[in-house]
């Protein structure tokens, strides 16, 4: 009957909306300082990076230097950005994909879900009281992970009564947009002394421009870096993703 031959295929599909997402904490967890290459055309700050080049291709590319995932800016107005291109990459992608946006409800935890995204990214400044456990839990349900980003001591101390396993550090300033890689260094040891031999995972965003900076961050004990601009703006971004995991072995392995 043309009904259950048209069932079959839509409980196939089911199947599929089912099947288990790609870890990002599996991803950055192993040995060595992990590289979340970052799809991002422009920034408020910057302005426009790169508007030039097939979101595939450098999904490609970074995959060939041995990044560990990849964040794809999906905000339109200010990073130009769109969820289309998150939808177009989750079937070709060999790698966890973390969908940067600005989360603030429910339905785009959904939303990301049925873009493809395996993770997504929850600021703590932009959710308040039980919101972002809310999300966190929800995104868990859905089976993705949530990278929770914060940018001071107060921030993380919410995120410590959390279940997040993934901390995402961002070393600008959200006021003021100035860019300081010793955030990571001060958090982490917060982290540490509220923590100890804790099994969160830390992610250090912004900042990062060369191996130098890699390896210091590393040192301040990132288990992973998030990194945009500087790959956007190469003309070979696969041996700067190379260069970039070039750093010591990680404070997890």
């Amino acid at each position: 009957m043309i009904l259950e031959r048209i069932l079959e295929r839509k409980r196939g599909e089911v199947a599929a909306l089912r099947a288990p997402r790609r870890s990002l904490a599996d991803a950055i967890a192993s040995p060595g300082l992990a590289v979340i290459a970052e799809i991002k055309r422009a920034s408020p700050s910057r302005g426009v990076i790169r508007a030039d080049g097939d979101p595939a291709s450098w999904l490609r590319r970074y995959e060939s230097g041995g990044a560990a995932a990849v964040s794809v800016v999906t905000d339109g107005p200010f990073f130009g950005g769109d969820g289309e291109m998150l939808r177009r990459l989750a079937p070709i992608s060999s790698v966890p994909l973390l969908r940067k946006d600005f989360i603030i409800d429910p339905l785009q935890i959904f939303e990301s879900f049925f873009l493809g995204a395996d993770a997504v990214l929850l600021i703590a400044a932009a959710l308040e009281g039980e919101a972002l456990p809310r999300m966190i839990s929800q995104a868990k349900e859905l089976g993705m992970e949530a990278l929770v980003e914060v940018h001071d001591e107060a921030e993380l101390e919410r995120v410590l009564e959390t279940e997040a396993l993934l901390v995402g550090i961002n070393n600008r300033d959200l006021t003021s947009f100035e860019v300081d890689l010793r955030t990571t260094e001060r958090l982490v040891a917060h982290l540490d002394r509220r923590e100890p031999g804790s099994r969160r995972l830390v992610v250090a965003e912004s900042g990062v421009k060369n191996a130098s900076d890699a390896h210091f961050l590393r040192e301040c004990g990132a288990d992973a870096i998030l990194v945009g601009e500087a790959l956007m703006r190469s003309e070979a971004p696969e041996a700067l993703v190379a260069a970039l995991r070039g750093s010591p072995a990680s404070r997890t392995a």
